[in-house]
């Protein structure tokens, strides 16, 4: 094993005899621009750095406490600077080391933080359309409530995080002045996070966080859908009939939902059975989800 190095010797060392050859003095530390520890000399006090012999490569380094740009072993030891008067060329060779680590590891983590082409939103070709009920296909309905809503509402959103548009109209038998059921139909296009999970978790249970609903699970639409409806009337003249259809399709959302009140029904007309209403919902579902791909 070489000896570690020698201090430089002090100015009233003996002078040396003739023909034998003057004493070299120690190379004394290397200065450097690099604001982080040089791994071949660690600062004082870091009871992890290990003792480098002189001519000999340094040993790989463990990422120190309070260096980010630390790299584990497989880049390889740093070579230092040569034992005499190359100091310069040292630390080039340093510095094009160092540079290496940090660039792979700048790289790593760009990889990391903003993620590749798989976190991009699925959307699937669909937009939003500024107005919905125009936008929207509810045909089915057209039979049992033939009268237009002469002023539907609608409203969309347009944002870098999400795309919406709405409708809400009211559904009209013949002869009827007023609504006698209502309609509301709804897409979203998420552009900034993935609603699969929180879409499942709210319609799938939808019958656990809300008494007396049932929840069907519709296969054929999208990537997932669900059927939730409700019946309150019992047969009499009184309660409401609801269903709600909704769909995910990759990042996008799509609800339409049916409601009719009892209590708002000519008395001699009886509202549609939710077999029925499902039916409609599951078929113009369909026809719009179509219409919404560019």
């Amino acid at each position: 094993m070489s000896t570690p190095p020698q201090p430089p010797q002090p100015a009233d060392q003996p002078t040396p005899q003739p023909g034998q050859p003057a004493p070299q003095p120690a190379v004394p530390p290397q200065p450097t621009a690099y604001p982080y520890p040089n791994p071949q000399s660690p600062p004082a006090g870091n009871f992890y750095a290990q003792p480098t012999m002189v001519g000999q490569p340094a040993p790989p380094q463990a990422g120190m406490p309070g260096n980010p740009y630390a790299q584990p072993p497989q880049y390889g030891p740093v070579p230092g600077p040569p034992s005499g008067g190359g100091g310069g060329a040292g630390r080039a060779v340093l510095w094009l080391a160092v540079g290496a680590v940090v660039a792979s590891a700048a790289w790593a983590a760009g990889v990391f933080l903003i993620g590749g082409k798989g976190d991009s939103a699925d959307l699937r070709g669909y937009s939003a359309p500024s107005n919905m009920c125009s936008g929207a296909d509810y045909s089915s309905f057209k039979d049992e409530y033939p009268e237009s809503d002469s002023s539907p509402t609608h409203n969309s959103l347009k944002d870098e995080a999400l795309d919406e548009s709405y409708c809400s109209l009211s559904l009209k038998k013949t002869g009827s002045t007023y609504g006698d059921a209502y309609l509301s139909i709804q897409v979203d296009l998420h552009k900034k996070t993935d609603p699969g999970p929180e879409f499942t978790a709210a319609w799938k249970n939808y019958g656990d966080s809300h008494t007396g609903y049932d929840v069907s699970t519709v296969k054929g639409i999208g990537d997932e859908a669900y059927l939730v409806s409700q019946d309150t009337s019992s047969g009499s003249s009184s309660g409401s009939h609801y269903a709600t259809l909704a769909v995910r399709d990759g990042w996008v959302t799509y609800t339409m939902s049916y409601s009719a009140y009892l209590s708002s029904y000519d008395k001699d007309k009886d509202p549609p059975v939710l077999t029925d209403v499902s039916d409609w919902l599951k078929t113009d579902t369909k026809a719009t989800m179509e219409q919404l791909k560019d």
